[in-house]
């Protein structure tokens, strides 16, 4: 079977660690929508986390017999169907990642032969891999440091599906503030905490002073940890779990909330990530509270940013609770951000980074013609290349975090 499709156009697996409506699925299906014009394109989900999900990938990706393949994150069932496609067929493979995942897996309490099973993991993935794509900024300094060249395409949003067509109308008459947070909580044995205390502690900081109620969207080992926190603070009927909900839904429900909480340590851990929330938050127009920590520290305006130290900091949900109470002061329209979507646009939007998709394609497939220019990804950071932060300034990312330096 030839690599390319009955219409000339390359074939190109894009390889998901996730399900079809993950979010790694739905950025693979932002993509494959908007390139496939220029490639033909299958996508192939791991549907679970089993030897019989990897075999059901294999069979897929040698039957399509692409000419490359894309692996959605840096985790073992797509790197090594990639893997095998390159040294059995010649695809070459790009690795698409957005997390440290040595350090990851170190924070998660992961033991010594899961540490060396990881490690060897990510050498062999930026080792073999033709291209690596990079979803912070920060991560492609950090990999800089170690002499991998990597392309930054942040996490994305499908602008127009999570803008308001038009300003929401007003609520009638009072209702609680309600701060709302959306994501995956996993429970980090070695920081005794996870993802979505801060709302937690937020609620139980201002029950008393503020009409005030929590939500989060999601599920994962954290989730039975924050409900337990809930019980034992009295506040159980002030937030609500809804569990995951579908994609499509998400919109809906992110107009509900008056503050969307983003927060990411202060460790390579959180300055290598986008978090693919903060895309979404900002094209649903909502107002932010995120940790002055990675793409947020470089897009989001200061009255957004709230200090954050450390990998984990016991004062923060204070400095966050107190942010809070001074923005309701002053009066804060938390209603509708038109300034936040065209944020989402200028830095998110897929249509725009489904480019930077198809400019590493056509690298790794040698499709590029002698002279092009270098795409703005490629250039060296600095005040107006990529990583520039909002009005052209340079943007605020660190030589050092704890426990890496990138000299």
């Amino acid at each position: 079977m030839s690599p390319t499709g009955p219409a000339g156009r390359p074939r190109v697996a894009f390889v998901v660690n996730g399900a079809a409506g993950s979010a790694m699925g739905e950025r693979a299906a932002a993509f494959a929508a908007r390139l496939a014009g220029a490639y033909d394109i299958r996508l192939v989900h791991r549907d679970a986390r089993t030897l019989g999900a990897v075999r059901r990938m294999l069979r897929a990706v040698f039957a399509f017999r692409p000419a490359a393949c894309y692996v959605f994150d840096l985790a073992a069932a797509g790197v090594a169907v990639a893997g095998l496609a390159k040294h059995l067929t010649g695809a070459r493979f790009v690795v698409d990642t957005g997390d440290a995942v040595v350090e990851l897996g170190r924070a998660l309490g992961r033991g010594r032969l899961g540490m060396l099973a990881t490690r060897a993991l990510e050498a062999y993935a930026l080792r073999a891999a033709a291209r690596v794509v990079v979803r912070g900024s920060y991560h492609r300094r950090l990999l800089a440091g170690r002499g991998v060249r990597a392309v930054f395409i942040p996490d994305g949003v499908d602008v127009d599906r999570f803008a308001p067509k038009e300003p929401p109308p007003a609520a009638d008459g009072p209702r609680p503030l309600v701060v709302g947070m959306v994501g995956s909580s996993v429970w980090v044995p070695t920081r005794n905490t996870c993802y979505g205390m801060e709302l937690i502690e937020v609620v139980r900081r201002l029950r008393d002073r503020l009409p005030i109620r929590g939500v989060f969207i999601g599920d994962g080992s954290g989730i039975d940890m924050l409900k337990t926190r809930c019980r034992e603070y009295g506040i159980a009927d002030r937030v609500e779990f809804p569990g995951r909900i579908p994609y499509d839904e998400l919109p809906g429900w992110l107009r509900q909330f008056d503050i969307c909480l983003s927060t990411q340590t202060d460790d390579v851990i959180g300055w290598v990530r986008t978090t693919g929330k903060l895309p979404l938050y900002l094209a649903g127009g909502r107002f932010i509270l995120a940790s002055r920590v990675g793409e947020a520290a470089r897009v989001l305006p200061p009255e957004m940013l709230v200090e954050f130290h450390g990998p984990v900091d016991p004062d923060y949900p204070a400095r966050l609770a107190e942010r809070v109470v001074e923005l309701v002061a002053r009066g804060t329209d938390f209603s509708y951000r038109p300034e936040c979507v065209a944020l989402a646009r200028e830095h998110f939007d897929y249509d725009r980074l489904a480019g930077r998709v198809a400019g590493v394609l056509a690298d790794v497939l040698g499709r590029r013609r002698n002279g092009s220019p270098t795409r703005p990804e490629d250039r060296p950071c600095g005040p107006t290349g990529p990583e520039s932060g909002r009005n052209g300034e340079k943007a605020s990312i660190p030589d050092t975090v704890p426990g890496v330096s990138l000299r």
